[in-house]
C-alpha cells in the first residue's frame, strides 16, 4: 500500500510552484495599457508668523548711576605760622562770610620786629638818598651807590614778611562757608601746617559717580541732572563734568553734577541716585525677548517688508529694562514679527498674520 507524502512535503512543492509562475509571468501591472494615475505633487507650505505695526515715537532716556554728594567746597584749614591760640572768635558749626577771623595767635615779639624792621627800612632809604646826590657829584663810588640800594630791597622784604607773619596771626575764612570742625583749644601751640579747622561751603552740591563706558558717549556738561535722595526728596541741577580718560582699573568714566542747597540740608557726605537726562530721541518700543544677536555680536531685529519676506535690521540700544526695550535704526513704521521670528531667516517668504484682537495695528504704549 502506497503512503501518502507528508503535508510539509506538499506545502514546500505549491510554494516551488508558485515561485516558478512568478518568475515566469513576471508583473502583470507592467502588461496594463494605461498607466496609473500620477498622484498630485505637494504644494511647499509657507510659515507662519504673527506680527504688529511699530511705529517710532518721541523718549528721552536717561543714565542712572550710584553717586555720593559733596561740599561745592570743603578746605582743611592749616596754620600758617607758629604760635599759641590767644583767641577763638568763632564757634565750631557757625557759618562765616569771607573775611572773617577764624583764630587769634599769640603775636609774642612780632610787633617790637615789625617797628624796628620799619625803623631800618626809613634809615636805609635816608641813606640811599644822601648817596644819590653825592653820586651826581661824584663823591661816591657805583658799587657803594648799589650797596645801599640792595640794603633799602633787603629792609623792605623785612618789612613785608613781618607784616605778613601778623596777619597770619589771625587766619580768615577764604570764602562763606560753615565751620564745620575745630580742632585746637585756647593755649594750644599750633606749629606751621598744623590743621586747626575745617571750612565747609554746602550751599552748592556736587555729586559724583562712575558711568560704564559704553554709557558716557553720549554725555556732555551742560545735561539736567536729579539727584534722588533716600528720603525720596529729589535735587535738581545739571551735569558739570565728564572725564575724557576711563578710570584703568574699572574702565569707566568720572563725572559730576552741581545742585543748588540754598537751605543747607545735612547732606554732603551722602548716597544719591544720580539721573542724568540724555536728548530727545525716536525710539522703537518693545519686548526685549524679540532682540537677537547675529554673529559680530550687534543686535537686530526682524521685520517684514511690503512683500512679506523677513528683513532682519541691526539696531542701537538706547535703553531696556525688565518688560520693554526702546531701540534706533529701524524705519519710523515697520511690521514687527512678533511670534515666530525664531523659525524664520532674512528672506523667507512667510504668511504674514496680525496679532489677535490688533487687526494689524500696534496697540498704543506709552514709551
Amino acid at each position: 500500500m502506497l503512503r501518502r507524502p507528508p503535508n510539509s512535503a506538499l506545502l514546500a512543492a505549491l510554494v516551488l510552484l508558485a515561485l516558478l509562475l512568478w518568475l515566469v509571468l513576471g508583473d502583470f501591472q507592467r502588461f496594463q495599457q494605461q498607466a496609473p494615475p500620477a498622484e498630485a505633487p505637494q504644494t511647499e507650505s509657507l510659515p507662519r508668523v504673527e506680527y504688529r505695526v511699530s511705529e517710532a515715537a518721541s523718549y528721552q532716556p536717561r543714565r542712572v548711576v550710584q553717586g555720593q554728594l559733596e561740599a561745592f567746597r570743603e578746605v582743611e584749614l592749616r596754620s600758617r605760622h607758629a604760635g599759641r591760640v590767644a583767641e577763638l572768635p568763632v564757634a565750631q558749626g557757625t557759618a562765616v562770610d569771607a573775611g572773617t577771623p577764624l583764630l587769634v595767635l599769640s603775636r609774642d615779639a612780632l610787633e617790637a620786629q615789625l617797628e624796628r624792621a620799619e625803623a631800618q627800612l626809613e634809615l636805609a632809604r635816608a641813606e640811599l638818598a644822601g648817596a644819590n646826590d653825592l653820586r651826581q657829584r661824584n663823591l661816591i663810588s657805583r658799587p657803594e651807590l648799589l650797596r645801599l640800594q640792595s640794603s633799602v630791597s633787603v629792609a623792605a622784604a623785612d618789612v613785608a614778611e613781618l607784616r605778613q607773619a601778623l596777619d597770619e596771626t589771625r587766619p580768615t575764612a577764604p570764602f562763606d562757608g560753615v565751620l564745620d570742625r575745630l580742632h585746637v583749644e585756647l593755649g594750644e601751640v599750633l606749629q606751621v601746617g598744623e590743621a586747626y579747622a575745617r571750612l565747609v561751603d554746602d550751599r552748592r552740591l556736587t555729586a559724583s559717580a562712575w558711568v560704564a563706558q559704553r554709557d558716557a558717549q553720549d554725555l556732555r556738561p551742560g545735561l539736567p541732572a536729579e539727584a534722588r535722595l533716600l528720603d525720596g526728596s529729589r535735587l535738581s541741577g545739571e551735569l558739570t563734568h565728564v572725564a575724557s580718560r576711563a578710570d584703568e582699573s574699572t574702565r569707566s568714566f568720572y563725572v559730576e553734577a552741581e545742585f543748588d542747597n540754598p537751605e543747607r540740608r545735612r547732606l554732603a557726605g551722602a548716597s544719591a541716585t544720580l539721573a542724568i537726562t540724555l536728548p530727545e530721541r525716536e525710539v522703537h518700543r518693545f519686548s526685549p525677548a524679540l532682540l537677537e544677536l547675529d554673529e559680530e555680536g550687534r543686535l537686530r531685529i526682524k521685520h517684514l517688508d511690503d512683500d512679506d519676506r523677513v528683513v532682519s535690521t541691526p539696531v542701537g540700544l538706547v535703553g531696556a529694562d525688565a518688560t520693554a526695550a526702546r531701540v534706533t535704526g529701524l524705519p519710523e513704521t515697520i511690521r514687527l514679527i512678533t511670534l515666530g521670528g525664531g523659525f524664520v531667516a532674512p528672506g523667507d517668504r512667510v504668511i504674514a498674520v496680525p496679532e489677535p484682537n490688533s487687526n494689524g495695528t500696534s496697540s498704543e504704549e506709552p514709551l
